[in-house]
């Protein structure tokens, strides 16, 4: 498999657990590893063989600025899910960042990583 990255795609989500959170949003960033065989599309200079990578940027943006969750654990699973839904993506790593998290030491990030694939 051959590995096509996505790093520091940035978006403002309204997920949390504690009311300021949900109400105020904050910045996520999002990490994506998308795994898939890209021979097909580079033998025949074809896009419609691959994935559009700009096209999964907008809906994992689209994602975070949607339906809040409490759970980072849940916004990375929904990430996942979109990504699966392009049919040249076989598995994907997904690293969610919040580095706005309610913490109340000091800290640089916090940060899941998932990796899901087809079944």
């Amino acid at each position: 498999m051959d590995r096509l990255a996505l790093r520091g795609l940035k978006a403002r989500g309204h997920h949390g657990v504690f009311p300021r959170e949900r109400e105020e949003g904050q910045t996520f960033i999002v990490d994506l590893v998308l795994s898939l065989d890209t021979r097909p599309a580079a033998a025949g200079d074809d896009l419609t063989r691959t994935v559009h990578y700009g096209v999964v940027a907008e809906e994992v943006v689209a994602v975070v600025r949607g339906e809040p969750v409490d759970l980072i654990e849940t916004l990375a699973e929904r990430i996942a899910e979109q990504c699966l839904k392009h049919d040249a993506v076989e598995e994907v790593e997904v690293t969610l960042h919040k580095p706005d998290a309610p913490i109340t030491v000091p800290f640089d990030d916090v940060t899941i990583t998932i990796t899901r694939s087809r079944l």
